[in-house]
């Protein structure tokens, strides 16, 4: 059971990273814990990449191979992250990562599209199931939400943009890995490749500097830190390894768990009120992923 526990730790990983980047992104902005995340992270799975692969970057990877996982960290890191961490602020953790279960059907929806890759009748019925659930908890509003419609529907729409860009990621890095380079090491290619790229934006908006000395505030840094050693740390390695000791189906659905992860930490520890039609239409999202899993 060490590949499932694995997964299962992966679920509760994302949860932690969702919450902590969330919190960190209402003291400092979300652009600045994106920005600073990615340097901490950088620094920390090069020192893993040297520690497995004895060297702090995969520098014998091929052009083509750096190109499409260059690319790949521009669509799911840079751009994806960047509008998830939005999303966080907008709506909150719980409601993020629900709509985050889009990205696997986004991700069957462009391998159908660009790589061939068809779909049975159970995984069209999955999708449905999937969008319906999140439905539910979308659909629903109460007084406070209702007073901020606009500011929810923009979280709403920066929750889809994220999904959909780690769904193009992964089909880039699909594309980029074809060849056998080692996930840690294309993880890292597209880890710096986004870390450049934000890196740059922020020093032609002027704002590098600015970022960190935001990270003086103690609970935005402990935050940020703790997201990024829950996220693209530790999140990254066990979702790897649980990949590699056990099927990928079984995997995959354990992984998609953190919204209902979520659920007694936003009740519990976040003190928002979680009503039986969230929890309805969290269950229902999530079996719809399983079930898209468990049709391949």
């Amino acid at each position: 059971m060490i590949g499932e526990t694995a997964a299962l730790l992966t679920s509760v990983c994302w949860s932690c990273s969702s919450v902590a980047f969330g919190k960190a992104g209402e003291r400092a902005g979300s652009p600045t814990v994106n920005h600073v995340r990615l340097w901490l992270a950088l620094l920390l799975l090069s020192v893993i990449h040297l520690l497995l692969l004895g060297t702090p970057f995969p520098f014998g990877a091929r052009r083509t191979e750096l190109f499409w996982m260059a690319l790949s960290g521009l669509v799911g890191f840079a751009i994806g992250d960047s509008l998830l961490f939005e999303s966080f602020v907008h709506i909150g953790a719980r409601l993020s990562m629900l709509i985050m279960t889009l990205a696997p059907i986004m991700g069957a929806l462009l391998g159908w599209v660009f790589l061939g890759e068809t779909l049975s009748v159970l995984q069209i019925i999955a999708i449905g199931v999937t969008l319906a659930g999140i439905a539910v908890v979308v659909a629903e509003t109460n007084e406070e939400q209702r007073s901020g419609t606009r500011y929810r529907l923009a979280g709403i729409l920066m929750g889809v943009g994220g999904a959909a860009g780690q769904a193009g990621g992964l089909l880039l890095s699909k594309v980029g890995m074809a060849g056998g380079l080692s996930p840690f090491s294309a993880n890292l290619i597209r880890l710096a490749a986004a870390t450049l790229i934000i890196g740059a934006v922020a020093a032609m908006r002027r704002q590098a500097a600015s970022d960190f000395r935001k990270m003086r505030d103690p609970r935005a840094l402990a935050a940020t830190s703790l997201g990024t050693l829950a996220g693209p740390v530790f999140g990254v390695v066990l979702s790897l390894y649980a990949v590699a000791h056990t099927h990928i189906g079984i995997a995959s659905t354990l992984m998609s768990l953190a919204p209902i992860i979520l659920l007694p930490v936003s009740h519990f520890a976040l003190h928002e009120r979680v009503t039986f039609r969230a929890v309805l239409g969290t269950l229902v999202s999530v079996a719809g992923v399983t079930l898209l899993f468990v049709a391949r």
